[in-house]
């Protein structure tokens, strides 16, 4: 089912991007948009098969990034930009971390339960608090992926609440300070959170549409997709047909789940969203079969940053989020993206592969019934010559 999965997202990614990149072919080759993303699928598939075919043990690795990832996040900053060296550090933070936090609580008969939970408090907060000055919405799912991670884990009850009161409570102050200074914000490093708090208050106040019909600026994104979405009504445009591909920005990224709804509808959308669901229910029954702790957490914090982040893409498409610029994983465009998803689904196939009983034990059942049945054949190959003679 995961590779089902994979291989439809894929085939929508190709039929959703090349329709939704009209506005790029005005300025390249008409080709050059979809051929760029076909290359970074073809890649990502190749990324697949390689993952799966590696044990779940060695996923430890992951953890020897965190410092190096950490490095990349300083220089962003510094260069007050999210791509470095043409990939996005903080794409890779998000992998070093969930496998990180699968480690530390897979050692919890090593390591005391206080101690895991600072050790993963600690490593959360130096990896998110970097993540925070250039892209809000990413350390925000990234923390809250790690939070019911520790929750899968078993962590106490009473440390979880300490913890989310803490945070909230960080947060808050954060926003308040940002709400009633931003030109101080700004000066200290938190241009992006002036730039969210200013989409809280847009999504709040809904600014008009003037008489004459000029959208205003700060709401452009969010009327085109609402149009674009009242467009497909149930059945949709039909793929290729999308108007409002032209208009959106980022529609074939951001905004790509509005184009999907306008060409296919309400029963494309609800389609795709289906896929991300059936992907967390299958990684869930791949890790409930785990009899080892470390893949058991790994597939889940996998699974749940997939399905966070396409949910989060869809809510913000729709207009039930403030702007975020989350991408749809495996379907908008972009290649960073692209590859830590193809890693994501990788390391669960592997899981799937490796540490599965069942699988592992109908295996065995297939070969030994193989090899009876080879058993027999030449028996009734020696049987027959004896005839025959």
């Amino acid at each position: 089912m995961i590779w089902m999965i994979f291989l439809f997202l894929c085939l929508i990614s190709i039929v959703e991007v090349y329709s939704a990149s009209s506005r790029l072919t005005y300025t390249t080759h008409y080709w050059q948009p979809i051929l760029r993303h076909a290359i970074f699928l073809f890649v990502g598939a190749i990324i697949v098969v390689g993952m799966h075919w590696i044990a779940p043990k060695y996923y430890w690795i992951f953890v020897v990034g965190l410092p190096f990832v950490w490095l990349f996040l300083i220089m962003a900053i510094i260069l007050h930009t999210r791509w470095l060296f043409g990939f996005q550090p903080s794409e890779f933070a998000k992998l070093c971390l969930i496998a990180c936090t699968a480690f530390i609580l897979s050692r919890q008969n090593r390591l005391s339960e206080s101690l895991s939970f600072k050790w993963i408090w600690i490593l959360s907060i130096i990896t998110c608090v970097p993540i925070f000055f250039e892209n809000f919405s990413t350390a925000a799912i990234l923390y809250c992926v790690i939070v019911i991670m520790m929750f899968i884990g078993q962590v106490s009850f009473k440390r979880m609440a300490l913890l989310a009161s803490v945070t909230f409570a960080a947060i808050a102050l954060v926003f308040a300070f940002i709400w009633i200074l931003p030109d101080k914000a700004e000066k200290v490093g938190l241009h992006r959170g002036v730039i969210w708090v200013e989409r809280i208050k847009n999504y709040k106040a809904k600014p008009e549409i003037t008489a004459k019909g000029k959208i205003p600026d700060e709401i452009f994104q969010e009327v085109m997709a609402k149009v674009a979405i009242a467009r497909g009504g149930v059945i949709g445009k039909m793929p290729g047909n999308s108007h409002l591909s032209d208009f959106l920005p980022q529609a074939f990224s951001d905004f790509i789940y509005a184009i999907i709804i306008e060409e296919t509808g309400i029963i494309g959308g609800i389609a795709v969203l289906a896929l991300y669901v059936f992907l967390f229910i299958r990684a869930g029954t791949i890790a409930n079969r785990c009899t080892k702790l470390f893949p058991k957490l790994l597939v889940m914090g996998c699974a749940l940053m997939i399905v966070t982040q396409a949910l989060v893409n869809m809510a913000v498409s729709v207009g039930l989020m403030p702007v975020t610029g989350q991408p749809l994983p495996l379907v908008s465009r972009g290649g960073t993206s692209i590859f830590t998803t193809c890693i994501y689904i990788g390391i669960i196939l592997s899981v799937s592969r490796f540490e599965n009983p069942r699988g592992v034990q109908q295996e065995v059942v297939y070969e030994e019934e193989f090899e009876e049945e080879r058993r027999l054949a030449k028996v009734n190959e020696q049987l027959e010559a004896e005839v025959v003679y």
